[in-house]
């Protein structure tokens, strides 16, 4: 019987958007993250992520051991949280394993942009520095070139991103390709970590779809992805030469299904599963209720009724963490992942 050594302090670097209510971008990092150990605001330009950042350093605040980087605006302040990772990174050239870099480069979904054209280049040039990435289906098409239209040219858009790119790890979120082992009404996450002649070695984890709506799901699972990771790493067999090694990297007889990312995958992939259940069952009720509120409200025009039930369907979408921070920790479903 084997037994998991608990999670070590981490000091994590999140930037991405954040919002003031809800539970979106990096409102829904920080809370999944610690957890586990309206949409209004103001644009951030890149000259004031980077004075944030000095503020960090002046207070001698940027000790960090891992980043997460979600959605920022912009190729210029892409660029600047890419020179901030560069600068933590080679704070530890002689422990190269102390730092890690989650990039979660958002770009678009389902064929659509919804940044500058300018911001697609800005993340290529920036790949090579990253440890893991955590694109949709849509951005790996971005970032590799390659059209993905099946689970051969998905992998090789891995490929390319493993060789030419040197990414070390990667996952490909969302992945809705058919598949004769794929039962109906399911999604499909493709992770692989690289060789040490850059090969992939792709692992796949299958997992009932849920037809429901929901904001904020790719924010939870690239936080979710930060802990889980550095607790695979922590509990692999060769855990003290892994956190070592730039970018945690196992042996190339390590399995695919035996990485500590195909590990880490299984137990976010189990949260969400179970936060996105539960969230969907609240959203039932909750439309329901709003339908009566806005009748209370006396509000019968359907244009009328037709926004006010687009903002409450919004609020309603927003992920169930606070009261299911269980599902969280420790959820009670299982998903394992299988070779490609």
């Amino acid at each position: 019987m084997s037994i998991e050594l608990p999670m070590p302090e981490t000091r994590v670097l999140a930037v991405a958007s954040h919002v003031v209510s809800g539970h979106v971008g990096n409102k829904i990092a920080v809370f999944a993250m610690q957890s586990l150990g309206q949409w209004k605001g103001t644009r951030t330009s890149a000259d004031e992520i980077w004075a944030l950042y000095e503020g960090l350093k002046q207070s001698y605040l940027d000790n960090f051991d891992m980043m997460l980087s979600g959605y920022v605006p912009g190729a210029a302040s892409v660029e600047v949280v890419g020179r901030i990772a560069q600068e933590l990174r080679e704070r530890t050239a002689s422990n190269p394993g102390d730092f890690f870099w989650v990039l979660d480069p958002v770009m678009g979904d389902n064929g659509k942009l919804y940044v500058a054209d300018d911001v697609a280049p800005a993340y290529k040039k920036l790949l090579n520095h990253a440890d893991l990435i955590l694109p949709n289906q849509f951005e790996a098409e971005l970032l590799s070139g390659v059209e993905i239209n099946s689970m051969e040219t998905l992998e090789e858009a891995i490929q390319v991103l493993h060789e030419r790119f040197q990414v070390p790890h990667v996952v490909i979120t969302s992945v809705s390709l058919s598949h004769p082992d794929h039962p109906a009404a399911s999604l499909s996450v493709i992770g692989s970590s690289r060789t040490s002649a850059g090969k992939a070695r792709t692992f796949k984890i299958v997992f009932p779809a849920i037809d429901c709506y929901f904001s904020g799901t790719g924010d939870m699972f690239g936080a979710l992805m930060v802990v889980r990771m550095r607790e695979a790493v922590t509990n692999a067999p060769d855990a003290a030469e892994l956190l070592q090694r730039r970018a945690w990297l196992s042996d190339d007889s390590v399995a695919a299904v035996d990485l500590p990312l195909a590990r880490a995958a299984e137990k976010v992939l189990a949260s969400m599963h179970e936060v996105l259940t539960k969230t969907c069952e609240g959203m039932e009720i909750e439309m329901k209720q709003a339908e009566a509120t806005l009748d209370r409200q006396g509000v019968v025009s359907d244009e009328a009724r037709e926004k006010g039930l687009h903002l409450l369907k919004s609020r309603a979408a927003e992920l169930r963490l606070p009261r299911n921070v269980q599902s969280l920790r420790s959820p009670t479903i299982a998903f394992n992942a299988i070779k490609m």
